[in-house]
């Protein structure tokens, strides 16, 4: 492994990468790159540059970098649903809406019991076809990444919106920052990041896990502190791996939370997505620039959703 761009913490760690393979930068020039999602239909990879306030759009076939959204109001994090359509957390218009098919905009969820959200930061979307997404106030802190503004909720949560119903419910209110959100691939489990130290010293770093059971989350333990600054965005891989944006590159944790090693990048990661044919391709947003690095491992796949009755069964 080259000790340029990787860090072994554990022996483990070396069937997570491989030895040949380098970290390449795919472009430069953002302010703060977030959010990444590769669109398989397309073979291109979006991501966010919020400050810019715009979605960039990077082309698989011919390595070409385009604006996707030219005016995003200030866009941070991407993900799929389950018809390919592409949903975002809007800081500017303190909203999650989605791009249908036909290029309109449909907003799923912009207040929560008539008071506005917060900034809606990160977006996962359940087999189920609900989506849980978190709400901290980096939009709102000030005009850097949105619109300075006052919380009218004057807490930051993490909530849920009803794939029937389209209503909007609070699933965790213990948070000081709720940041980056992704689900096992069980669907079992959801982990959920709190960067709270950035606004309370000594505060938060960590990732916690919490049992998903129908509408409602149970526990929220600790599931791993981070060792280089805080966590941010994380996803997993498909042996149940997580990955996540630190200080100092992508951290690899084995499900049990140890450590494995570390992929080190010359710019802090605020986000990472998995992509290309073979969902092999670590793609990494960090501070000014995108990064990629192939790797023997896959990225995790969505469960298929559930049967009528199962859906019935799992919410009551």
């Amino acid at each position: 492994m080259s000790e340029r761009d990787f860090l072994e913490l554990d022996e483990r760690f070396n069937r997570c990468v491989r030895r040949s393979e380098k970290v390449q930068q795919l472009f430069t020039g953002c302010r703060w790159a977030e959010g990444p999602v590769y669109v398989p239909a397309g073979r291109y990879l979006l991501w966010s540059d919020i400050p810019n306030d715009r979605v960039l759009r990077w082309d698989e076939t011919d390595g070409s970098v385009s604006v996707f959204v030219p005016s995003s109001n200030y866009a941070n994090g991407h993900t799929l649903d389950r018809e390919g359509r592409v949903l975002s957390c809007e800081h500017g218009s303190r909203s999650v809406t989605r791009i249908e098919h036909d290029g309109s905009v449909t907003t799923l969820a912009s207040h929560y019991q008539g008071k506005r959200l917060n900034s809606p930061n990160d977006v996962v979307v359940k087999s189920d076809g609900s989506i849980w997404f978190t709400d901290p106030a980096y939009g709102i802190d000030d005009d850097f990444e949105g619109h300075a503004a006052s919380s009218e909720i004057g807490a930051c949560h993490v909530y849920r919106i009803d794939a029937q119903t389209g209503e909007c419910t609070i699933v965790a209110d213990d948070f000081v920052r709720p940041n980056g959100l992704a689900f096992s691939t069980d669907e079992k489990r959801l982990y959920i990041a709190d960067s709270g130290v950035t606004h309370l010293k000594d505060g938060p770093r960590h990732i916690r896990v919490f049992e998903v059971h129908g509408r409602e989350l149970r526990g929220g333990e600790v599931f791993a502190t981070c060792t280089n600054g805080m966590f941010d965005g994380f996803r997993f891989d498909d042996a149940g791996r997580l990955w996540a944006g630190a200080a100092d590159g992508v951290h690899c944790h084995h499900p049990d939370g140890t450590l494995l090693g570390k992929i080190l990048t010359p710019e802090p990661v605020a986000n990472v997505a998995f992509g290309g044919p073979q969902n092999n391709q670590l793609f990494i947003c960090a501070t000014t620039s995108l990064y990629a690095v192939r790797l023997p491992v896959t990225g995790a796949r969505r469960p298929a959703a559930p049967s009528e009755n199962e859906s019935t069964r799992s919410n009551p």
